[in-house]
């Protein structure tokens, strides 16, 4: 007999074959004191699900060619998890061998942190600074959009959207971290449920982190896991379709969370501002050569 998974990885993939294989041999390379499984979502259409199946025959492979989105394509992983932990994986990061084992041993010292995530950086060496955030307000969105953090990044006031006030070589509590890279204690989901999929793709994550602290749970900042994220290369000519999910989740979030407490008058005013922002990223995306749209 086998012994059951401890931990699950899931990465969803599409039309990422290159970068999949760093990321599948970084997995593989891991140096873990307890079983992991792997499953891998193709929802491309490049082979890479062949490819998988060929030269990493430990890898579970589920196929979704008709791209349902990242929450629904997670989805599909998630309700095959075995592990008593699972981690969101995106298919253009790279874990450090000793990266799962640390992971799920800081979990494993704190029975009330729900989520866990780690400390990502970029091909540069700069910290990718979605890793930990908090939850987007009007308020925290506005002063990020207007670029205030970057003019005040010590101000605790104007640096609550990525936190740039925080030392991101110590761990604290956070509201959210990235989809990127997320560990998650199995009894959460089973308390919770799985990823909201009426988020195609971005928001899930928060949204994901919002209904366990609402459930009691905490979500952690571990820095002393250091994963590298490619950030950009799964996807290097970022589609319209994304910047339009993009804002499309935005809205969708403050529907979920907080327009129903909120104002009429703030209802109308945040999602004209979400309508206008939309607007002008999908417009001058379009006046972008194809390989230059940014990633966000």
């Amino acid at each position: 007999m086998t012994p059951e998974p401890t931990l699950t990885i899931v990465t969803v993939a599409h039309n990422t074959r290159i970068v999949v294989r760093g990321c599948l041999d970084a997995i593989r390379a891991c140096e873990a004191p307890f079983p992991l499984e792997t499953i891998l979502v193709d929802t491309g259409l490049d082979g890479t699900a062949a490819m998988v199946r060929a030269e990493y025959p430990e890898v579970t492979v589920l196929e979704a060619p008709e791209n349902p989105g990242y929450s629904a394509a997670n989805n599909l992983a998630l309700r095959r998890a075995s592990g008593s932990y699972v981690l969101l994986l995106n298919p253009d990061t790279l874990l450090p061998p000793e990266g799962a084992a640390s992971a799920v041993a800081r979990l494993d010292r704190d029975a009330g942190i729900g989520i866990l995530g780690v400390k990502l950086v970029r091909g540069d060496g700069s910290l990718d600074r979605a890793c930990r955030r908090s939850f987007p307000t009007p308020e925290n969105a506005l002063y990020h959009f207007l670029r205030l953090p970057k003019l005040f990044p010590r101000s605790a006031r104007f640096g609550q959207y990525n936190l740039t006030h925080l030392d991101p070589n110590r761990e604290h509590p956070v509201d959210a971290v990235a989809g990127s890279f997320m560990l998650i204690r199995r009894q959460v989901l089973e308390q919770i449920g799985l990823l909201d999929e009426v988020f195609w793709m971005y928001g899930e994550d928060l949204d994901l982190c919002w209904r366990a602290r609402e459930a009691g749970w905490r979500t952690h900042y571990f820095p002393e896991v250091r994963v590298l994220h490619l950030k950009g290369e799964s996807s290097k000519a970022r589609s319209l379709k994304c910047t339009y999910e993009f804002f499309r989740a935005m809205h969708l979030f403050y529907e979920k969370h907080y327009a129903a407490r909120a104002p009429l008058v703030q209802n109308v005013i945040v999602t004209a501002a979400i309508v206008f922002l939309g607007a002008t990223s999908l417009a001058a995306d379009r006046l972008r050569p194809p390989g230059r749209r940014r990633v966000s």
